[in-house]
């Protein structure tokens, strides 16, 4: 046994020095109180790093198809009624959503921005039960009413009986109202009045839109959409203005779900018009996003850029004013998944630190030592001179 423990004895990389030939010095002291708390601030970092989950980015060619977009927004026009104020999405193949009043809601806003009414939908009067059958003239207490659609019907069983029916029936023939007071039902509900009563008045949109994985665009802008020979249009007639103030805040704006560390460039973005008239445009770029949380929960979403442009002084008769978002979808995805650095890696670097402050420590205390060495030798040698 005495010969295994001398060979092990004489394997040693660590051979010790005797204390006699120890030198304490208060240089030393001071880097070694320096380097510890060093290396501990080092070491409670590192253990940050492996308790909390890290995050890998890696960037892919996105090969998903028949997906559907969500895009959420809420924007505030203080300068347009919501009587006034229609929003449309369209995308490149075709498919068209036009003056959509599904999973919206419209908030009347006051000239302070206070809430004065919140509804579903935009102009329109309760429904009156559609009869079996046809027959005209104004709401009497003892019939049935069924309003004209002004040439509009489809069949002689089509009733229109409120203004926003008749609008409705318009649109789909891509017909304007030139003057509302000459149709019955809006005359009756005051179409013209109420718009004057929400003169000054703001709105406030939010909601979503579930759209098609394809470039494509949506607009808010005042009037009522509909088609014309294949073109989009919008009836003005009614409100009887030649110029729209389209000044307006964006609260909030996103392409799916939240997810950690996403950053949307246009939440609180707001602009004022000062011209008369205006187009604003957004011309957003959409980049897939997939976030994998450190649970394995799976959170699909989209991150976006943007630009944008403002166009003035146009006849509103020509060119529609409004506020425009047009998006493209990019051709890479961006997947983010939390992972914890592994025990082994977080070891090395434990270790690593360990090891590189005690030895840059020991070299900075050697060359202090040795610098006052010589320092003190010199004076030494000055003295007896």
């Amino acid at each position: 046994m005495a010969g295994i423990f001398g060979k092990l004895r004489s394997l040693d990389a660590y051979p010790k020095i005797n204390e006699d030939f120890y030198s304490r010095t208060l240089s030393g002291g001071i880097i070694t109180i320096v380097s510890s708390v060093f290396m501990f601030l080092l070491f409670l970092s590192e253990l940050g790093s492996y308790i909390y989950p890290t995050t890998e980015t890696i960037l892919v060619v996105d090969t998903t198809r028949g997906e559907t977009l969500r895009i959420n927004f809420d924007v505030t026009f203080p300068e347009i009624a919501c009587s006034m104020l229609s929003l449309d999405a369209m995308d490149i193949s075709g498919e068209e959503h036009l003056d959509v009043n599904h999973d919206i809601i419209k908030r009347r806003l006051d000239s302070h921005g206070n809430v004065v009414e919140s509804r579903q939908d935009g102009i329109g009067a309760p429904k009156i039960e559609k009869p079996l059958q046809r027959h005209g003239g104004r709401l009497e207490h003892n019939e049935t009413y069924c309003g004209s659609c002004y040439g509009a019907e489809t069949s002689d069983e089509d009733c229109c009986n409120s203004c926003e029916e008749v609008r409705e029936a318009y649109k789909k023939k891509g017909w304007g109202i030139a003057n509302p007071d000459l149709i019955d039902q809006c005359k009756r509900e005051g179409f013209l009045q109420r718009i004057k009563d929400e003169v000054g008045e703001g709105c406030n949109v939010y909601g979503f839109l579930e759209v098609k994985k394809v470039a494509g665009n949506f607009h808010f802008s005042p009037g009522k959409s509909f088609q014309q020979a294949d073109v989009h249009v919008h009836d003005l007639l009614g409100f009887q203005k030649d110029s729209f103030n389209i000044s307006h805040k964006i609260n909030k704006l996103t392409f799916g779900d939240h997810f950690p560390g996403i950053i949307n460039p246009l939440d609180s973005t707001q602009w004022i018009q000062l011209s008369q008239n205006g187009i604003y445009q957004y011309f957003i770029k959409v980049v897939p996003t997939v976030y994998t949380n450190i649970n394995g929960h799976v959170i699909k979403s989209n991150q976006f850029s943007v630009t944008e442009h403002f166009r003035s002084e146009f006849p509103v008769h020509r060119y529609l004013p409004g506020v425009y978002f047009y998006y493209d979808l990019s051709p890479i995805k961006v997947t983010f998944k939390e992972a914890h650095i592994p025990f082994l890696h977080f070891l090395t670097t434990v270790c690593a630190i360990v090891g590189g402050v005690f030895t840059v420590s020991g070299i900075l205390d050697s060359v202090v030592y040795q610098s006052q060495r010589a320092i003190k030798k010199k004076m030494e040698i000055g003295k007896l001179t």
